[in-house]
């Protein structure tokens, strides 16, 4: 919804992320007046993942399928696997763009990256 331009929606879950930062007049009017509370903990934003974060992941997803496999000659561009997480859940992970686009990309590859892979026994 919005009001005189300002999309109210986003108003509200920019106060309520920010609880924290707001003066106790301001929290005061938030609770009485709009009965709005803080965030909780489940409805904060996830952190991004960083490019490392992202390249351990598919890493793993490529050494699970190379288990299973025997090698990563297999994949395909459209493969998918699913790698479960630390904490319990599971990951969809694109190994098959992943692969390709590091056969792509080999020469900007970092030094460590590409042997990686070539412990997988990557086709180049």
């Amino acid at each position: 919804m919005t009001l005189q331009g300002e999309d109210l929606g986003a108003w509200v879950q920019a106060q309520r992320l920010g609880w924290e930062q707001l003066l106790p007049a301001q929290v005061w009017m938030l609770e009485n007046m709009l009965h709005l509370s803080p965030a909780a903990p489940d409805e904060r934003p996830q952190a991004p993942r960083t490019q490392a974060d992202k390249w351990a992941t598919n890493i793993r997803a490529a050494k699970e399928f190379h288990t299973r496999e025997g090698s990563l000659q297999a994949v395909r561009r459209k493969t998918v696997v699913q790698v479960s997480e630390p904490d319990g859940s599971q990951t969809i992970v694109k190994l098959g763009l992943f692969v390709d686009n590091c056969r792509r990309r080999a020469d900007k590859l970092a030094p460590e990256r590409r042997a990686e892979l070539d412990a997988l026994g990557m086709r180049w």
